[in-house]
């Protein structure tokens, strides 16, 4: 039979094991899971268990076309030397940027650097449509009062440098027209206009900006 000592003293071991056993669990959870599953890692390997990830990405993508790749282009061109007029440069445009066919959906950017001139889009058949903007405009920005006072405080480049400001804020230095196809998606009747604001002619440089899907 054994004795009272011995058994006081087995007693003692245990409650330190359980004890050191409640600290090992409590500040290093993952060793306590790490011990208690090692057997059965042997007994079933994880490459068993789990497919290969990369092997399950690519079955499923398999067929899957890849994503669009969005492209950049820039160019500056000049426009032929104008003075005062609303012109149609659509197919002047097109010549100077051959680089639009190449694009299946985008977006074209025409900019012009200059601050007596602008870019928009109007009518694109009747010429007359052209001469009543400028018409229109000059009335809007004169380049005197009625009684041929002056109306503006700069006029460094003469009568027609002020108005000619006025008139580019009014219509603005860029013009942004659809790509689809390898093609301008203008309306039927739109086009792109060039309108000089000064008398003396003016050679004019447009930066061109294409983003979009190549074809």
């Amino acid at each position: 039979m054994p004795s009272s000592t011995s058994a006081t003293s087995f007693s003692h071991h245990f409650y330190t094991i359980l004890l050191l056993s409640v600290l090992l669990l409590a500040f290093f959870p993952g060793a306590f899971h790490y011990i208690s599953t090692l057997p059965f890692a042997y007994l079933y390997p994880s490459s068993s268990q789990q497919p290969n990830s990369n092997n399950h990405q690519s079955s499923s993508s398999a067929g899957t076309p890849p994503p669009p790749t969005m492209s950049w282009f820039q160019k500056q061109f000049t426009l032929p030397p104008r003075s005062r007029g609303s012109y149609l440069i659509t197919d002047h445009i097109e010549s100077a940027l051959p680089e639009i066919k190449g694009y299946k959906v985008g977006l074209l950017n025409l900019f012009v650097q200059h601050t007596s001139c602008a870019l928009t889009l109007n009518e694109n058949w009747d010429d007359d449509v052209r001469a009543d903007m400028s018409d229109a405009l000059d009335r809007v920005a004169p380049e005197a009062g009625p009684k041929g006072q002056e109306l503006y405080r700069h006029s460094a480049e003469g009568p027609d440098d002020m108005p000619a400001h006025i008139k580019s804020a009014l219509i603005g230095a860029s013009v942004t027209i659809p790509i689809s196809n390898g093609k301008l998606a203008t309306g039927t009747w739109q086009g792109i206009w060039y309108l000089e604001f000064r008398q003396v002619r003016h050679t004019r440089r447009v930066v061109a900006t294409i983003q979009g899907e190549k074809a």
